[in-house]
């Protein structure tokens, strides 16, 4: 007899290897329900896809349904917070989700991204040059974690010397998208930083709008589709949500991407040795430990999954990467694979949801690890390490590696 699957999201061992736990859902759970997060939570690659591509019974709109269940009290300690974070189009469905997309993309794009790679190439020269004499560096601390930053910073037109404070005011943001609800503090760290982050921004709005420039923020303040433009709230929402996802979510990527190969050391070899394959890798660690743990939706319509009905307004965890692993949709799912072949990861998401910056996350891994491995001959992880708190993330707090230069 099967004993129950009794998943402890929070285990510092589960945080560390959550794939054993996902695996047994998927062999005998696959809609598992969760007492502890009360919600679903679905591990294998056909469902997740399903899920993501399903605009009708499931939907993206979970913040408001959670701010409606709060005291009133509660609720205004989160009001900035809810201000500005319900206009993220990753929390709206169409038509909303629809058209702030449409607006968005017609400046922040493909080609607008791709343009980027020689700033990207540029700051992560100048990243490399601050550490390549140490012996040993905290790899998050000084790469991972201000490469994606400087990016999305350059992009929008925010000042390099913003770097620590636009950080510190991102991470406390995460607080409240990326952790579970255990702490008041959290949510009034969150708070503060969300209230200061919209400040920053409606100022560079004002600048703008006044004294135009050749960046991403003033684009958006002249964004026109016919009558449509985006509203006051909607750009400083916008400015904060393309700051916020354009790097808490690349910072994890690079990093998990990196402990990959030290945990990999032939195909670390092969991709020093073999620079080209920075694409085709780049995906493959995007599916072997990618950087977006799960995506969540609420239940719109009853939803049979498994012999299971899901009901409208219960919640609904799509563990991207357990689906990633998942072997019927990858031959030897848990082996790192720099010249894999086969379908497409989950990581971005799929269908209308899918991540708006990827593919200026795509440029920053294909830049980011050719760079470092050519800078040194090897590279190993010191201790062990700590993984953030969350469902939403995955990554760590730290990456100390011990390196020899080339």
């Amino acid at each position: 007899m099967m004993t129950a699957i009794d998943w402890h999201p929070e285990d510092p061992a589960t945080l560390a290897n959550p794939y054993p736990v996902f695996n047994r859902m998927r062999d005998e759970d696959p809609c598992h329900w969760s007492p502890r997060l009360r919600s679903w939570v679905l591990t294998c690659y056909a469902d997740a896809k399903a899920v993501c591509l399903d605009k009708d019974s499931l939907s993206s709109d979970r913040l408001r349904p959670f701010f409606e269940t709060l005291p009133g009290p509660e609720a205004q300690r989160i009001g900035s917070i809810m201000r500005y974070l319900s206009l993220w189009m990753v929390f709206k469905d169409p038509p909303e989700h629809t058209r702030l997309r449409k607006l968005t993309s017609k400046v922040f794009n493909a080609k607008s991204m791709l343009a980027m790679r020689p700033e990207v190439e540029n700051i992560a020269d100048w990243l490399i040059e601050r550490f390549r004499d140490k012996d040993e560096f905290d790899f998050i601390a000084e790469f991972a974690g201000p490469l994606p930053c400087l990016v999305i910073m350059a992009l929008l037109g925010v000042a390099r010397e913003d770097l620590s404070n636009i950080k510190r005011m991102s991470d406390d943001i995460a607080l409240f998208i990326g952790s579970s609800r255990t702490s008041a503090e959290k949510y009034d760290t969150a708070e503060h930083a969300t209230q200061e982050m919209a400040s920053f921004f409606r100022d560079l709005i004002a600048n703008r709008r006044a004294h135009p420039q050749s960046d991403l923020i003033t684009e958006l303040v002249q964004l026109r589709d016919g009558e449509d433009q985006l509203s006051e709230d909607e750009l400083v929402a916008t400015c904060i949500l393309l700051l916020f996802a354009g790097h808490e979510t690349t910072t994890n990527h690079i990093a998990n991407g990196m402990l990959s190969l030290m945990r990999f050391p032939d195909q670390m070899d092969k991709l020093r040795q073999n620079p080209d394959l920075s694409a085709a890798a780049v995906e493959e660690l995007l599916r072997y430990e990618g950087p977006s743990g799960a995506q969540v939706r609420l239940v719109a319509k009853p939803y049979e999954l498994h012999g299971k009905t899901l009901q409208p307004g219960e919640r609904v965890f799509v563990m991207l990467n357990a689906a990633n692993r998942d072997p019927r949709a990858y031959a030897n799912a848990d082996q790192l694979d720099l010249e894999r072949n086969g379908v497409a990861h989950l990581t971005f998401g799929f269908g209308t949801h899918i991540c708006l910056g990827f593919p200026l996350a795509r440029i920053e891994g294909q830049v980011a690890f050719p760079k470092v491995l050519k800078a040194f001959a090897h590279m190993e992880p010191v201790g062990q390490q700590s993984w953030l708190k969350s469902l939403v993330f995955r990554g760590m707090h730290d990456l100390q590696v011990r390196v020899k230069r080339s």
